[in-house]
């Protein structure tokens, strides 16, 4: 799962060698911060790995921290809000996501 939040990216996965854990992974560290502040976990470096920083939690943990970012939503534009979070060269990259995925909008979402 990708989640893209107002203090960074992460991607979560579940390892069949740790079935009640969830490893969330960041390519920068702010990315996990809140996340390993909640847990009250340290964030691991794993260089050689596809994402350089990860940590570990339990499921409920997980779900805990998403479950408080969903609520937290108090803003109506996301890329102008994380732009004032995390900076505008975030933010730009964040746009380069969002015009990437315009290319997986239905054909007739909108009129010709």
């Amino acid at each position: 799962m990708w989640v893209f939040t107002e203090t960074g990216f992460v991607s979560a996965v579940r390892k069949d060698s740790t079935p009640d854990v969830i490893t969330v992974r960041a390519r920068d560290r702010k990315s996990l911060e809140s996340l390993a502040g909640l847990a009250q976990v340290e964030i691991a470096k794993s260089p050689n790995g596809d994402y350089p920083y990860r940590l570990f939690v339990a499921t409920e943990v997980w779900a805990e921290w998403v479950s408080l970012v969903a609520m937290n939503v108090d803003y109506d534009n996301f890329k102008s809000h994380v732009a004032e979070t995390r900076g505008y060269g975030y933010a730009h990259e964040l746009s380069r996501v969002w015009s990437v995925m315009l290319d997986t909008e239905d054909e007739d979402a909108r009129p010709h």
